[in-house]
């Protein structure tokens, strides 16, 4: 299953995305502020406010002690440890996540429970039939 999680509005106090599975859209994200962190890039990380580089991550489903359930993890984000996608509704809610739901309002996402049941699901059965579950950012 392929994810791709395309920034399309990078304001200064949180960055919204849209989220496609396989290639269709599936929901909207949030993530904290977008600071060009990548390899050889100039931006710097701040703690818990800033969002993950752009590239292609694995992705699992483990239990999260911090949350107390079974959430999806990316693996081997370069410079962050412990990137889940969780719900919420506001930038102050990732701490360098990335949230799901539907983007009604500015700088918030809705429904986002809804969203992350759903996401885990389409995850769940991926691996199911075998397959690799991957997220690429940009």
């Amino acid at each position: 299953m392929e994810m791709t999680l395309t920034r399309i509005a990078k304001r200064k106090d949180y960055t919204i995305g849209k989220l496609d599975i396989d290639g269709n859209y599936f929901c909207d994200t949030l993530e904290p502020t977008w600071r060009d962190i990548g390899p050889g890039r100039p931006g710097r990380k701040v703690r818990g406010k800033t969002a993950i580089p752009e590239g292609r991550y694995p992705v699992v489903i483990t239990y999260s002690p911090k949350f107390k359930r079974w959430l999806p993890l990316l693996l081997h984000v370069p410079k962050f440890e412990g990137v889940r996608v969780h719900e919420g509704n506001e930038a102050k809610d990732t701490e360098g996540c990335v949230l799901v739901g539907e983007n009604l309002l500015p700088g918030r996402v809705l429904d986002s429970r809804r969203w992350l049941v759903l996401l885990k699901y389409r995850i769940s059965r991926a691996k199911e039939r075998g397959e690799g579950v991957w997220l690429t950012v940009r």
